[in-house]
């Protein structure tokens, strides 16, 4: 089974503060533009293996940063830029999300995570397990803050998925277990009429939504699934330091390679030679709540990872590593993007074959410049 890899970075100038970054997208081909100018999309080729992923994803980094730096610029891996941001949309589908989202567009705006492409085989044991896995968002977790308030554990995912409005949560919280493929279909494209619905009642006519959108570019929930690519997506982690991000790629392979031979079962959550058991979608909801608010400090969610085969040991999330007070002030926003940019060069340099996981690092703390 090939995996690749989507991860988002805040360019920030050389006294924090976010700056635009869309030149770098000229210094190598796996680098693209996010709908605001802040925002970068760092991405890799498909791959059999981690460590291939791995090469791949450092030099392209690597590239990345130098470019950046020769300029005064830096890279910042955290799910949320800590303050709010609004900067404008710089594509036209981005001035037609801003305009069908509306007030509520400012969470995707603040919020920065990495996608996980697995190539497609048994797609339903696929969907099943990935969505299961939701609440491995407590192992990468990189902020605590979204828009200067310390929330909790995990604030991207608790942004995007419930700050976007009551109206837009069927297009960005965690879908069910389907019933099958044709039913995860169906659903993606009764979503997106009422996407369609959603448009005209912002001004924005039904053509103008068809030409710029296809059913499944609305879907913007953690499991997704790409018809062209073809992969099924995984969208639930934060950005976070590569080692981190690899690490749960090469875990979270492991489990899908399986999907291959073992069947995807609902029950007492665990993994066997003969069955992958995951819970009813009731309890994974109230286990993936509880990831998103305690991350790794929950020992409902420690235990269901690991029987689910993650050692829990092998991660420390940024976000629990981020000491400061719990309204954060715009100076204080820029140092600790500083510090987490400073993070992230000396994880890319840190990177060997076989062994993602960094020593832990001292506590990031806010010091006043």
């Amino acid at each position: 089974m090939t995996l690749g890899l989507e991860v988002e970075y805040w360019v920030v100038d050389e006294t924090g503060r976010l700056c635009d970054g869309r030149d770098l997208v000229d210094v190598h081909e796996h680098v693209m533009p996010e709908f605001v100018g802040p925002l970068l999309e760092i991405k890799t080729s498909p791959h059999e293996d981690v460590t291939a992923l791995k090469r791949e994803l450092q030099e392209t980094l690597r590239t990345v940063l130098d470019a950046a730096e020769a300029t005064g610029r830096y890279l910042v891996p955290l799910g949320t830029p800590l303050t709010e941001h609004d900067s404008p949309a710089t594509s036209s589908r981005g001035e037609l999300y801003e305009q069908i989202y509306g007030e509520f567009v400012a969470s995707p705006k603040n919020c920065a995570g990495t996608h996980i492409h697995f190539e497609k085989t048994n797609v339903k044991r696929q969907l099943d397990l990935l969505t299961a896995l939701d609440p491995t968002v407590a192992l990468v977790s990189s902020s605590p803050y979204y828009c200067g308030s310390r929330t909790v554990h995990c604030a991207r995912a608790q942004a995007y998925r419930r700050a976007c409005g009551e109206r837009f949560r069927p297009f960005c919280d965690l879908w069910s277990y389907p019933d099958s493929v044709d039913a995860w279909t169906e659903t993606v494209h009764e979503n997106f009429e009422e996407f369609v619905r959603i448009a005209a009642d912002r001004g924005v006519d039904e053509a103008t939504v068809r030409a710029s959108f296809c059913p499944e570019d609305t879907v913007l929930a953690p499991v997704r699934l790409r018809h062209e690519l073809p992969t099924v997506e995984w969208r639930a982690p934060d950005t976070a330091l590569p080692s981190q991000l690899l690490q749960l790629a090469e875990d979270v392979d492991r489990l899908m390679t399986l999907t291959d031979s073992t069947p995807v079962v609902t029950g007492e959550p665990g993994v066997s030679d003969d069955e992958i058991r995951i819970p009813p979608f009731e309890e994974l909801q109230s286990l993936s709540d509880e990831a998103i608010r305690w991350g790794l400090d929950s020992t409902r969610v420690c235990e269901y990872l690991k029987t689910m085969d993650f050692d829990t040991a092998r991660y420390d999330p940024l976000s629990a590593q981020l000491s400061g007070p719990g309204t954060l002030q715009p100076d204080e926003a820029r140092q600790l993007r500083l510090d987490c940019a400073a993070r992230l060069r000396a994880d890319v340099e840190a990177l060997d074959d076989g062994n993602f996981l960094r020593p832990v690092q001292p506590r990031i703390q806010y010091s006043a410049p």
